[in-house]
């Protein structure tokens, strides 16, 4: 059962016993509270309010599957877990929240330090600071313990607090000391995400794609796109907006309107047929004439195993990279596109 079926099976639950499936508070904090104290520091949409109402969920148990069992929703959450507690708990709908819009609803309080990126580290179960495998299924959110006792604030000194709160240099500070404590977290991971891309570009792009150079590299799960990356990407004559699924590797051929886009895969992300069509729609809303190839790069026979023995996602007409083979890719072609008139003989 996916992710949406199971909250929506939570919804039903509540009704069936002529409940509600939120309360009107968590943790003593209403909805209300939360809209007035994000219009105090200038941050206030319906859907960051319903976000980090969620992240003040304190009834829901951990929506992981490998957390310890004293953890809840309010100790760490996906993009995903907010846009379904948002989307079908909260606002009754049967879907969650599109995931490519947590620029608009998550990164701009984590900007100012209300909400933290975690990491769950599966083998324990437990969260640490920061984002440590960009696109991992493992990186998560939760409110600044700040921040929570903002919204818990009493209504006498509410504003002045508020104020005090959103000082520049207390905020750099918080972010500073976040940005200390990831730094010290990440010595717990194999940043293996990371290190395909590196590979899939010194190794893969250098014997495949001669003549390509890199435009974008994603491989991180902060500020994705830098005012370097958006230069590059207006001399390749792209313009880049929210709405646009970057990928992790995006190549270009000087000269032309030929790119190449290149999907390393630790966790999920595969290049399929949604990946192909947003790629393309982004290429061609600025150069129609834009040609585009693909290609999933894995570490292993045994992550593609893993992946494709379950998923079998990836996209016809693109191209498979395995990272402890590397001197040979292989294209994905269905069974109505071969030519069976003409096979290849040695």
């Amino acid at each position: 059962m996916g992710l949406e079926e199971k909250v929506r099976a939570l919804l039903e639950e509540a009704e069936l016993k002529n409940r509600k499936a939120v309360p009107e508070a968590f943790q003593g904090i209403t909805k209300e509270r939360v809209r007035h104290i994000l219009t105090l520091i200038d941050r206030c949409t319906d859907d960051m309010v319903d976000a980090v109402f969620a992240l003040i969920d304190d009834q829901q148990p951990s929506w992981f599957s490998k957390t310890d069992s004293s953890l809840y929703f309010c100790d760490g959450a996906t993009t995903a877990h907010i846009g379904a507690h948002i989307g079908i708990l909260q606002r009754g709908g049967i879907r969650k929240l599109d995931r490519e819009g947590r620029d608009h609803w998550i990164k701009p309080l984590c900007e100012v330090g209300a909400i933290q990126r975690v990491f769950l580290l599966a083998d324990i179960g437990k969260f640490i600071p920061g984002h440590h495998i960009a696109k991992s299924s493992y990186t998560a959110y939760r409110l600044d313990s700040d921040f929570i006792e903002l919204l818990k604030a009493s209504p006498t000194n509410l504003d002045q607090k508020a104020a005090a709160w959103v000082d520049g240099n207390a905020v750099r500070k918080r972010l500073k000391l976040q940005a200390l404590m990831a730094v010290e977290a990440s010595r717990q991971i194999d940043k293996k995400h990371a290190t395909l891309i590196k590979t899939s570009i010194d190794i893969y792009v250098t014997n495949f794609l001669p003549g390509f150079e890199v435009l974008y590299i994603d491989d991180n799960d902060g500020d994705r796109i830098t005012e370097v990356d958006r230069n590059r990407l207006r001399i390749a004559g792209l313009k880049l907006t929210l709405d646009d699924a970057m990928p992790d590797v995006l190549l270009w051929k000087p000269g032309t309107s030929i790119f190449w886009v290149i999907e390393a895969v630790t966790s999920d992300g595969e290049v399929d047929l949604s990946k192909v069509k947003l790629i393309k729609r982004f290429l061609q809303r600025t150069l129609p004439d834009a040609k585009v190839g693909f290609t999933t790069a894995y570490r292993s026979w045994r992550d593609v195993a893993r992946r494709q023995g379950k998923h079998k996602n990836l996209a016809p007409n693109t191209y498979l990279w395995v990272q402890e083979d590397p001197s040979k890719h292989f294209q994905i072609i269905t069974y109505d596109e071969q030519n069976l008139n003409h096979p290849i003989f040695y």
